[in-house]
C-alpha cells in the first residue's frame, strides 16, 4: 500500500463535504495538506481541527484565475511543491433550463470546469516532475445529462472530457489522472445548489441520510488514489445509471424522467 506520508497534496473546496474529509483523511496519514474555499470562517474552523497538523488554509474563488495562481503559488511558498492535486471545489444548481437566467450556467461553468482548469495548470509543472496525481471530483451527471441539473451536467461532462484528454497527453510522463464520480453523497452541495436566478437554493428535498456519507466517499477516493485508478464511479445507483445510459439510452431516459419529475413537476 502506497503512503502519503510528507506527500503535499492540494484540494480545493476543502472547507465542508466530501472535501473537508479529504482533508481529514490525508492529514492522518501523514501528508501536508493545503486547501482552499471562499468562506474565511469555515476555513478557520478547519485550521482550529488541526492544530498541530500541517494544514494551510487559503481564502480564493476557484473561478478566478487570479485566485487560482495565488492559491498555488501559495502552496509552492510554504510546501516547495505539488504532489497530488485535487479539484474538489464546485456547485450544484436545480432549475429546468427554459426557466434559468444564463449566470446560472455560467457560475457553474466557472467554478466546476474552469477552477479544475485554473489549478491544474498552475500546479502542472511540479506534479510532472514528482510523478504525482491530478484528480477531478466529478460526478454521474457527467456520464449522464440530468434533468434540472443542464449546467451541472456540461460542467461535469466538460471536466470529464477535459481530464480524459489530459490523461491521454501526459500518458508518458508517470502522471496519474483519476476522474472520481460520486453518485448521491451527503453534503452541503445540493443545500446550496442554484436556483434559476444564479441565488443558493435554501434547502434540499433530498433525503440525505439515505446517501453515502462524505467519509466514505472519501475514503474511496483516497484509495483510488493510492491504487492511481483511473475512474471511480461510486455507488450502485450511480453504476446502474452509467450502464444503463450506455446500453439502452432511451430506457435511461424514461427512467430518469420519471425520478426526478413527480406529477408533473421537478423534484429539487
Amino acid at each position: 500500500m502506497a503512503s502519503f506520508k510528507n506527500k503535499v497534496v492540494v484540494i480545493t473546496g476543502g472547507s465542508e463535504g466530501i472535501g473537508k474529509a479529504l482533508v481529514h483523511a490525508f492529514l492522518e496519514d501523514g501528508a501536508k495538506v493545503a486547501t482552499c474555499g471562499r468562506n474565511f470562517d469555515k476555513l478557520y474552523q478547519l485550521q482550529t481541527l488541526y492544530p498541530s497538523k500541517p494544514l494551510l488554509t487559503h481564502t480564493a474563488d476557484v473561478s478566478k484565475e487570479s485566485d487560482c495562481n495565488q492559491f498555488i503559488q501559495k502552496v509552492i511558498k510554504v510546501y516547495g511543491t505539488i504532489d497530488i492535486l485535487i479539484n474538489n471545489a464546485g456547485i450544484s444548481m436545480r432549475a429546468l433550463f427554459e426557466e434559468t437566467e444564463l449566470d446560472t450556467l455560467r457560475r457553474l461553468m466557472d467554478i466546476n470546469f474552469w477552477g479544475a482548469v485554473f489549478c491544474t495548470k498552475f500546479a502542472l509543472p511540479f506534479i510532472i516532475e514528482n510523478k504525482g496525481t491530478i484528480a477531478g471530483i466529478s460526478s454521474i451527471a457527467g456520464f449522464r445529462g440530468l434533468p434540472g441539473r443542464s449546467g451541472y451536467s456540461a460542467s461535469k461532462f466538460a471536466l470529464n472530457g477535459w481530464l480524459e484528454s489530459l490523461r491521454t497527453e501526459l500518458a508518458d510522463s508517470g502522471v496519474h489522472v483519476l476522474t472520481a464520480c460520486p453518485g448521491f453523497t451527503a453534503s452541503n452541495i445540493r443545500k446550496v445548489a442554484l436556483n434559476k436566478d444564479a441565488k443558493p437554493e435554501a434547502e434540499s428535498l433530498m433525503k440525505e441520510e439515505k446517501m453515502m456519507s462524505s467519509s466514505e466517499c472519501a475514503a474511496h477516493i483516497f484509495k483510488a488514489i493510492e491504487d492511481r485508478k483511473r475512474t471511480l464511479i461510486l455507488t450502485a445507483q450511480g453504476k446502474e445509471a452509467v450502464w444503463l445510459n450506455r446500453l439502452f439510452p432511451s430506457l435511461a431516459d424514461k427512467l430518469i424522467h420519471k425520478f426526478y419529475f413527480k406529477d408533473g413537476s421537478l423534484i429539487k
